[in-house]
Order: structure tokens, then sequence, then C-alpha cells
């Protein structure tokens, strides 16, 4: 991350963003939606328009006026930032986004699918060391999470 705030986003996520925002043409800047509320988010999430369309048709879908609609309202129309990618293919990261996840210098993304999270490295490293730890207690010896995956075409 530059003084002003600029990640570079890794090439690969930029295909899938660009792919992800029906607007987008080349020469243009492709969209994207940050999601930053939570307070036990230490991330950011971003995600590609497409995935928030989606998502927009979900929240549409649930009762009006339910607890778990207005939760989710919340957190993906009040605690969003709708911003695009530079012609160098970077994010600036307002400063309230970068303080949110204690981001200091260096920026670590993970990718899942039509979305990405942004996380400060060391924060990254403590939260899947406490998560494997987690998973290794609970879980037997040599388990493999791929046993969890639906078959597809079986009959």
């Amino acid at each position: 991350m530059d003084a002003k705030g600029r990640v570079s986003i890794p090439a690969s996520f930029r295909r899938v963003i660009e792919a992800g925002d029906p607007d987008w043409a080349p020469g243009a800047r492709p969209q994207i939606v940050i999601v930053y509320g939570g307070a036990e988010r230490k991330y950011l999430e971003v995600f590609t328009m497409e995935a928030i369309y989606e998502i927009d048709e979900q929240i549409d879908a649930m009762q009006r006026g339910s607890g778990e609609r207005a939760e989710i309202e919340e957190l993906m129309y009040a605690q969003s930032h709708q911003t695009d990618i530079d012609g160098d293919g970077r994010l600036v990261l307002p400063q309230k986004l970068r303080e949110k996840i204690a981001l200091k210098g260096e920026a670590f993304f993970a990718s899942a699918g039509t979305s990405f999270k942004i996380w400060d490295p060391e924060t990254y490293e403590a939260e899947q060391a406490a998560i494997a730890a987690a998973r290794a207690e609970a879980r037997p010896e040599g388990y493999d999470p791929l046993v969890h995956l639906p078959k597809i075409g079986a009959a």
C-alpha cells in the first residue's frame, strides 16, 4: 500500500472483477463494492458487481421488517463502499477502511470466487492459526474437507 492508500490488486483478481461488472468495457474502470462493516470482521470484503446484484436479489426475497433482513441491509448497504479500480489496477482504500482492519503497509488478498478479502498480513496469519488449531482439535487426524463437496452429475 502506498501513502495514498492505494493497493495493487493481483492481475487474476482484476480479470474476475472485470468479468463480474456487466457495465465494464476495455479501457473503462470496473466497479466493485467493499463491505467493511461488522465489529467481528477483521478484513475488508470486496465483491464484484454481479455478486452484489445477486445479494440484492437475495435480500429482496427476505421478509420485510425481519431482524435478519435489517442486519444484512445494514451490512451490505450502510457499511459498504462502492468504488472502482484505477487504470493501473489499483484500489484506493479510504483511511476509515484502512483503520478498520489496522492496515499499515502491506495488504494480503484472499480469494473466494466472486469476492475476495483484504487483510493485514499479521491479522490474517493469526486468524488462520486460530482456525487451524480449532479445526485440529475438533476433527480426526487425516480429515479432508473436500469430502463435503457435493457430487455433480451423480445419480
